[in-house]
């Protein structure tokens, strides 16, 4: 749990505070079984009714001091407790942030959720039981013991037999339980990856008439969730009675050889009462650490889990280099080939080699799994080429500040992704200044204005979940819109009009032509008509270049080219 150090500056003092009143509630609770001792063996054994009121007094005393403690300190240890939970979720959701694609893809995104809610309220868990329970109980089962031989070092013998088994069987706990708890967290990893796809393909699902298998798949996933659960506590089930029947046994013995020494008089009975007092206080301490440990074991699983995601490499800011230049939109491929993380296979791009000017349009098209979008994740900075440089205006994609590169490309990727939100919220996150004139002349590029006119609510308008309440087509315009709100240097439209109906679409590539005059624009699309009026057109193929140059000139050097233009539009009018 080593990244717990660095919320100590923060929390230091607070938690600081809340050990000392821990501590003053625990001595509190050691001097009270001295002081009844007092009280059975002067005041009730000589009938001295002043010595009992007197010690009675001060019992009381006592007690309201380590009430006291004890309200101050669930205070602060609540208070420490939940605001570092809350920075917990926060700097863990940021790391997420600023890792890079290519880090992302090592985490599944339901072991993500996990680690920023269950596996961070296992550590928060744990480090509000480490001020309420795991400090103070061992202050308590110490404190019990050397009161205990101060009364009686003859009968303090039973200790020496009976803390070392009960830490031996808390040791014993701690390691045999973290595999199985480790587990128990990767179990719900499945769960929530099982109700993410349900979530995220319901339509399909419904489609299908699949919702009796999505039930018994889940229902499986949950079942499996249980079964870990239920294993690691059954190993963890052994050592509580353990622990309980170790600290009786030494309270039975105590009681037995205690009686012997009260009936030869060599011990008061006062003794014996404060003596079994402290033994059962040692049984509730080393319970209570005995719980804080198995806790431990549960959140030292998350706590590796959460540790693994904040040692992640480099992320995606330190990637990029300290350029923040204005971009004018000089694209330049010089010999790139690229390969996922990982992959065994053939490189997704190979030699790729093109470049285009500041307000050129370049149209990318090619058969599916040719390399067309991973070719423009490359131009973000989302993932590095394998071999190969990338400038933008001269300068290296690495050497460009990732948030300056980012902020002046507008990127509109295949599948239109919307927040929850109204409209106008969706379009200003290309812009978050944005006015509604503004708002309102990139919706009119996007053919987009007309719809929103039409809500009763306009801009006001609320998107649901990943735009639910929208058609495919509406996703798409909103989508285009939201990217041109940033009048970015560099506009990516990654196949992006693939849910629009051919009129709508040449509506959209006319108004784009007037409104992306002084933008490099770079087109993928599956349709010959989407690119053909490009400067440029870069045909790939497996990866590879097939062709690049304006559309007459493909037709007649590229077969590749040829042959999707003859399927497409029709030999009659290629001639």
């Amino acid at each position: 749990m080593g990244f717990l150090l660095r919320y100590a500056p923060k929390y230091g003092k607070l938690f600081a505070a809340s050990i000392l009143f821990l501590i003053i509630e625990s001595v509190c609770d050691l001097l009270q079984p001295t002081i009844m001792a007092r009280i059975v063996d002067v005041g009730v054994a000589n009938h001295d009714l002043q010595v009992v009121l007197n010690l009675g007094g001060v019992m009381l005393l006592v007690t309201a001091l380590g009430a006291l403690g004890a309200v101050v300190r669930n205070i602060l240890s609540s208070r420490v407790a939940q605001h570092f939970g809350a920075d917990l979720r926060r700097d863990l959701f940021t790391k997420v942030q600023r890792l890079s694609l290519e880090e992302l893809s090592r985490f599944e995104p339901a072991s993500l959720i996990t680690r920023l809610t269950n596996d961070a309220a296992q550590v928060q868990d744990f480090v509000y039981r480490l001020m309420r329970i795991f400090v103070r109980a061992p202050i308590l089962a110490a404190g019990a013991a050397v009161m205990a031989i101060v009364l009686s070092p003859k009968m303090s013998t039973v200790l020496a037999v009976v803390i070392p088994i009960t830490g031996l069987l808390v040791f014993l706990s701690l390691q045999i339980g973290f595999p199985y708890f480790r587990r128990v967290q990767q179990s719900l990893d499945a769960i929530n990856r099982s109700l993410r796809e349900y979530l995220s393909g319901v339509r399909v699902v419904k489609a299908f008439n699949r919702s009796a298998y999505e039930k018994e798949r889940f229902a499986a996933v949950s079942e499996e969730a249980a079964d870990a659960a239920v294993r690691a506590e059954r190993v963890m089930a052994f050592f509580s009675p353990a622990i309980i029947f170790t600290i009786n046994m030494g309270i039975v013995a105590v009681l037995w050889f205690g009686g012997i020494a009260v009936k030869d008089g060599s011990l008061e009975l006062g003794k014996i009462i404060a003596f079994v007092n402290y033994m059962t206080q040692m049984l509730h301490a080393l319970m209570r650490i005995f719980i804080v440990f198995a806790r431990f074991v549960r959140a030292r699983a998350s706590a590796e889990r959460i540790n693994e995601l904040f040692a992640e490499g480099s992320s995606d800011a330190s990637r990029g280099g300290g350029y923040a230049g204005e971009m004018r939109g000089a694209i330049e491929f010089r010999g790139v080939s690229f390969a996922y993380p990982g992959s065994t296979g053939e490189p997704i791009l190979e030699d790729i080699s093109f470049s285009v000017e500041p307000g050129e349009t370049l149209g990318i098209i090619g058969s599916t799994g040719s390399g067309k979008s991973t070719l423009v994740s490359l131009i973000p900075g989302f993932y590095h080429p394998t071999a190969g440089t990338i400038t933008i205006d001269g300068v290296d994609v690495s050497r460009w500040d990732t948030g300056r590169l980012r902020q002046q490309i507008g990127f509109v990727p295949q599948k239109s992704v919307l927040f929850s939100g109204t409209i106008l919220d969706n379009l200003r996150w290309g812009d978050p200044g944005a006015t509604v004139e503004e708002a309102g002349e990139a919706a009119a590029v996007a053919q987009i204005d007309d719809f929103i006119a039409s809500l009763p609510q306009g801009w006001d308008s609320l998107v649901g979940q990943q735009g639910v309440n929208l058609s495919g087509g509406q996703k798409q315009r909103l989508a285009i819109a939201r990217a041109l709100l940033k009048k970015p240097a560099v506009l990516i439209l990654d196949d992006c009009t693939s849910a629009l109906d051919a009129l709508t679409e040449a509506r959209i590539r006319e108004a784009l032509r007037k409104y992306t005059r002084d933008m490099t624009c770079i087109i993928i699309s599956q349709r010959i008509t989407s690119v053909m009026a490009a400067d440029k057109i870069l045909v790939l193929d497996e990866g590879r270049m097939a062709g690049l140059g304006p559309h007459a000139e493909l037709l007649e050097s590229c077969p590749v080219y040829r042959e999707m233009y003859h399927l497409q539009v029709g030999r009659k009018e290629a001639v």
